[in-house]
């Protein structure tokens, strides 16, 4: 009996873990603006709704940002194909990792850490904070910074279709990210950026 409870106990925790990811819906790969209607649209914003993006425009969002458009190639190029690059999402209820070939956000924090990822009043209360990690054991700062100029600019033409707004930013605290996101020895944040819905203000 006492081992049936502990299966039973057991059951129910790790659904409890399962359940804190987010299982994305699949994305959307067609539609949006031309092309050239959204370079013309895209700018950037500081001012933003607090209103929550649903879970198909999460998906759509991370998939133009660090998607895999085939088998082993993303919407993004990397020097030597080395895709050092994880993306960390940062939610009001906590932090999550991209994981682009399981369409799946992966809980890594619960918690509110929005404030972490940067100095801007607007950081703490936009629905979305994204943060653009690389690991150097696997390209060298050099190419990453360059690399992450792909992400940030996808993130950037995905809003300017979508209608969001968005904004990249490199004024944060690099050591205070690498304690929040609880990063490892080569891992090093290169860049965050905010999405949001524009505020009516």
């Amino acid at each position: 009996m006492n081992k049936l409870i502990s299966i039973i106990l057991m059951t129910t925790f790790c659904m409890s873990c399962a359940a804190q990811d987010i299982k994305l819906p699949a994305p959307n790969k067609t539609g949006g603006k031309p092309l050239m209607e959204a370079l013309n649209e895209r700018q950037t914003t500081r001012e933003f709704s607090e209103k929550e993006l649903d879970e198909q425009t999460l998906s759509d969002l991370l998939w133009a940002t660090y998607g895999f458009n085939r088998d082993d190639k993303r919407t993004v190029p990397s020097s030597q194909n080395k895709q050092e690059f994880t993306i960390y999402v940062v939610l009001k209820v906590g932090i999550y990792v991209y994981d682009a070939k399981e369409n799946v956000l992966i809980q890594k924090i619960q918690g509110d850490f929005r404030a972490k990822t940067g100095s801007q009043d607007f950081v703490a209360s936009a629905p979305l904070n994204l943060v653009f990690v690389a690991d150097l054991s696997k390209n060298p700062i050099e190419a990453a910074t360059v690399d992450c100029g792909y992400i940030s600019q996808n993130v950037y033409l995905y809003c300017a279709s979508a209608g969001l707004g968005t904004v990249a930013r490199g004024w944060f605290e690099k050591d205070e990210v690498i304690a929040a996101l609880q990063l490892g020895e080569n891992e090093v944040p290169i860049l965050t950026q905010t999405v949001g819905y524009k505020s009516d203000k």
